[in-house]
């Protein structure tokens, strides 16, 4: 009992309760992928979506899951002996060698930048004990962020019957994994030498590298049977927005184009600051400082209500509901006082046990 009412108060402290994700811009674009989505990072707005619900195979975009379940493990540091399966692995390589051992963190670079399926193999029976052990933690992660139309078979992507995901669902990850540093790091590198070579690897993202400027991150992906699928993240002016593109024949202008519509049509709008706030005489507290992707006509037309909840013997006071016109966009939560830091200590480690979050050893 005590579990699921931690996970629901953290959903109401760090979350917004409910966003719209069918009040859209309409933009007046066409892109050669079969499925696509446009989402801010943040508040995980739909900006732009073709067919983005739909599950269908994506080749090695799979390795953003692969690569975030690694890097919150807490074993980057640690050495990871090679094993013939991983060496043997079929498709793209890192050419590792069996027995030969190398750094998690190693790794993690040659499966993101290279998209090496032999470091996806060697990363899965380090972290999760054996690839059928690690292809559990992915489900898993995958359920707990929301991925409804998501699942794993493997950890590098190969086509698999069973082995599928959406455009949103592969939004949802980008922007979460996003949110950790290290990740941020790797995927946002142009380049990487490992100690173990006397060659650097050279990240295959080419919007980051060469198309797109503001790119910081994402990740490629190609089979026969699910054509070229794409993952990629931009900032530019405080927004940042992320793409995906699935059995795209032209997703570098694919990406392009949907971020610079998404850039020129958008703004990042604080819609109410963290703290407290005086209203018909009483204090109310909001506990995070909420910014939402608006465009000019959206924010002439926005407004909120406070809906307070009657007869509450919790500290929950009720919900700010942001409304365009009348339909309504997000609620966000609204406290009586501020929770007491003891609390938002357990819940924060509650969380972290949750999302299998540990510190990162450097």
């Amino acid at each position: 009992m005590r579990r699921s009412f931690c996970l629901f108060v953290a959903i109401l402290l760090i979350l917004p309760l409910f966003i719209n994700n069918q009040v859209h811009a309409n933009p007046n674009i066409s892109v050669s992928a079969e499925r696509a989505v446009l989402m801010d990072a943040d508040s995980g707005r739909v900006l732009y979506e073709k067919n983005a619900y739909d599950p269908t195979l994506i080749a090695s975009t799979t390795k953003i899951m692969t690569a975030i379940i690694a890097i919150e493990s807490g074993m980057m540091e640690e050495e990871v002996k090679v094993s013939k399966r991983a060496v043997y692995t079929e498709g793209s390589s890192i050419y590792l060698t069996e027995k030969e051992k190398i750094p998690l963190k190693d790794l993690v670079y040659g499966l993101m930048l290279r998209s090496g399926n032999d470091a996806a193999v060697a990363i899965a029976e380090h972290v999760g004990g054996s690839v059928e052990g690690f292809v559990q933690l992915m489900n898993e992660k995958a359920s707990w962020l929301g991925m409804n139309a998501s699942h794993f078979e493997n950890p590098h992507g190969l086509d698999g019957e069973t082995h599928i995901s959406s455009a949103y669902d592969l939004g949802l990850l980008m922007a979460y994994s996003m949110k950790n540093d290290v990740f941020r790091e790797v995927t946002g590198s142009e380049l990487y030498r490992s100690e173990n070579r006397d060659y650097a690897w050279m990240n295959k993202n080419k919007m980051l590298t060469q198309y797109y400027e503001p790119t910081n991150g994402g990740k490629t992906g190609y089979t026969k049977a699910a054509g070229r699928t794409l993952v990629t993240s931009a900032q530019k002016d405080g927004m940042e927005l992320i793409v995906v593109t699935l059995n795209a024949p032209d997703d570098w202008n694919d990406h392009k184009a949907l971020f610079e519509w998404g850039f020129k049509n958008f703004e990042t709008v604080k819609l109410h600051n963290e703290g407290v706030v005086e209203a018909d005489g009483q204090a109310y507290y909001f506990p995070r400082d909420l910014y939402y992707p608006l465009t000019i006509a959206e924010k002439e037309d926005l407004h909120a209500v406070f809906y307070r909840y009657d007869k509450n013997t919790s500290n929950l006071a009720g919900v700010a509901q942001y409304k365009i016109g009348e339909e309504a966009l997000l609620e966000a939560p609204v406290w009586n006082e501020r929770p007491s830091q003891s609390f938002l200590s357990e819940l924060k480690a509650f969380l972290n046990r949750m999302m299998g979050v540990a510190p990162w050893s450097t």
